[in-house]
């Protein structure tokens, strides 16, 4: 995606996420599942904004060190070693993980209660893992899938909620990250490096952000405000902060470039607070199925990357307006994403099993 920023043509991007997408994409997609699963068991209620901003918070941290060394590294070594050497550390991460599968994961400690006890009422599913279990067969999975209570997903609305926040959410971030860039060079007149500088700092705000969110998000929740509650309000900062200041960095005030950078960056950190909203709903509503439920939203949250980026294009070269382009859609689905969250989201534990609330 780095060279995605680079791209000014529509057709150019398009093929850029494609090819990312059909490079790593599909190995990759399995890894929030699986980050929310494991969340979702062994970590309590009251802790669970921070879990979820630690283990979601490395995108950011992730962004930062892409856009930092990527391009010297592609300068000196060539575009292919950027591939060989990430994908190098993937594999040194995945041998480091895999010795730990024979410890056992969840303890009635939550990662953050520095020797606090937790329990089950906590929101904290007591499971452990065996080093001497063996792997689950092909048959067993497909047996699994099967169980699975897909038609009662369907029917929360709750659930439903999830799905359009999520893809609400990622409209404005893939078209932002893939968009500022060419929006930073070419109509508030920063040169190139000046405009890849500037790409840096709205993961810097999220990463900076959601370390007082999550904070904020658990606090509330131990001094007993309602749990969907808290997740409302988060997500309302998370849709309505960006929107607002891309309101005021379309309509021409007559300010000067680095304000504008300070408004959408303010903007667009202050989406992170969706680590303690969204992010965590999954978990809240089952602790079963929060993966599956996540993976659900995830793939409405996949087509924005697509659908998004490309129509951004067309409509840039159709109407030759950022504010057409890039900024009112956004508004309108953080706006309209707000509206549906507030209305229909929920934090309330649900066994889908039996179509009705956990006991």
């Amino acid at each position: 995606m780095v060279f995605g920023h680079c791209y000014n043509s529509c057709c150019s991007r398009v093929h850029a996420r494609t090819r990312f997408v059909k490079d790593s994409g599909i190995g990759e997609g399995v890894s929030p599942s699986a980050a929310t699963d494991l969340i979702a068991r062994y970590i309590p209620l009251q802790e669970r904004s921070r879990a979820v901003a630690v283990v979601f918070g490395g995108l950011s941290f992730g962004s930062v060190l892409g856009l930092l060394f990527a391009p010297p590294i592609i300068q000196n070594l060539g575009w292919e070693s950027v591939f060989y050497i990430f994908g190098l550390l993937g594999i040194i991460w995945c041998v480091g993980f895999d010795s730990l599968k024979g410890q056992q994961l969840g303890n009635n400690e939550g990662l953050f209660s520095l020797g606090k006890s937790s329990t089950v009422s906590d929101g904290l599913v007591s499971s452990t893992v065996s080093s001497e279990s063996s792997d689950p067969s092909l048959e067993d999975l497909q047996n699994s899938l099967k169980d699975v209570p897909w038609r009662a997903f369907f029917k929360s609305k709750a659930v439903w909620a999830m799905i359009y926040a999520h893809f609400c959410g990622n409209w404005g971030h893939y078209t932002c990250l893939s968009w500022l860039p060419t929006f930073f060079s070419e109509e508030l007149n920063l040169n190139l490096t000046e405009a890849a500088w500037v790409s840096i700092l709205p993961p810097l705000g999220s990463m900076v952000i959601s370390s007082i969110a999550a904070p904020f998000a658990d606090n509330l929740i131990s001094n007993g405000v309602d749990t969907t509650r808290v997740r409302k309000i988060c997500q309302t900062i998370a849709f309505v902060s960006p929107a607002i200041f891309m309101m005021l960095s379309s309509v021409d005030l007559g300010l000067p470039p680095w304000e504008i950078v300070a408004f959408l960056t303010s903007g667009l950190a202050l989406s992170s607070f969706a680590f303690s909203g969204l992010y965590c709903t999954h978990q809240d509503i089952s602790h079963e199925y929060a993966s599956i439920l996540l993976g659900i939203t995830n793939t409405a949250g996949a087509v924005p990357g697509i659908v998004g980026v490309a129509l951004t294009g067309y409509l840039l070269d159709s109407t030759h307006s950022w504010s057409i382009s890039l900024f009112a859609p956004s508004i309108f689905f953080y706006l309209t994403g707000t509206a549906v969250w507030l209305a229909f989201a929920s934090s309330e534990p649900q066994d889908f099993s039996k179509s009705g609330p956990e006991s």
